[in-house]
């Protein structure tokens, strides 16, 4: 009886023991939730990944396009911008009567544009009674000067042109290409030289203002020559 008694005994120790043991022996929940965290780091680092990345190609597309098209834009704005030109010389030529009435007349009714060219600005000093236009980038300009004398070239023989009441007298230059009309039926001769290309519309609007401020005047041309 001894030795069962010791025997229960014994096993009831032993299974105290290892009841004590799985209670005192909580499972591992740290390591679990520091496996739990990691892998929902590595599911968001991914997941944010793939939510951010559509959005950084097309920020790299969309930088170089709109760099191009700033580019282009200054480079219209540049074109379309005004030149400044640079003033014109014009050398003197013969003019008597350019401090006279008629010259004096004249010169403030001209126009500031005449087709596509607008008044240049003249370097000083500049001739007497002249007036000058170009295009807005320079070029060949047509020059108008008033008081000059009548010209060599103008005869009983000379064909004339008749524009808007103003009788003209052309003489080509064929090596600057351009022409000089010279209005012939005024109290004083004016000149307009207008380079190939112009067109009719500075005569024209020249001629106006020679009608408007300038009776019309017996012709005077030279003899006829030898």
């Amino acid at each position: 009886m001894a030795a069962e008694s010791s025997d229960h005994d014994s096993a009831k120790g032993t299974a105290g023991q290892v009841a004590e043991s799985t209670v005192d022996s909580p499972p591992d929940t740290e390591s679990a939730t520091s496996d739990t965290d990691t892998a929902t780091s590595g599911t968001d680092s991914t997941a944010s990944t793939r939510q951010h990345s559509p959005a950084l190609i097309a920020t790299a597309v969309a930088l170089p396009v709109a760099l191009v098209v700033a580019v282009l834009v200054i480079a219209i704005f540049a074109r379309n911008a005004p030149v400044e030109r640079e003033p014109l010389v014009l050398g003197p030529v013969p003019a008597p009567a350019a401090t006279g009435p008629a010259c004096t007349n004249l010169l403030p009714a001209l126009p500031t544009e005449l087709g596509d060219y607008t008044k240049s600005t003249l370097v000083e000093p500049s001739p007497p009674a002249t007036r000058a236009w170009q295009h807005t980038d320079g070029g060949d300009p047509i020059v108008l000067r008033c008081g000059l004398d009548r010209p060599l070239e103008f005869n009983r023989a000379s064909a004339l042109q008749i524009v808007n009441g103003v009788q003209w007298f052309e003489a080509r230059d064929q090596a600057a290409k351009a022409s000089t009309w010279f209005a012939v039926d005024r109290e004083t001769y004016i000149a307009l030289t207008v380079p190939d290309g112009s067109g009719p519309t500075p005569l024209q609007a020249v001629s106006d203002t020679i009608t408007a401020n300038l009776p019309a005047m017996p012709l005077d041309p030279g003899p006829l020559p030898n």
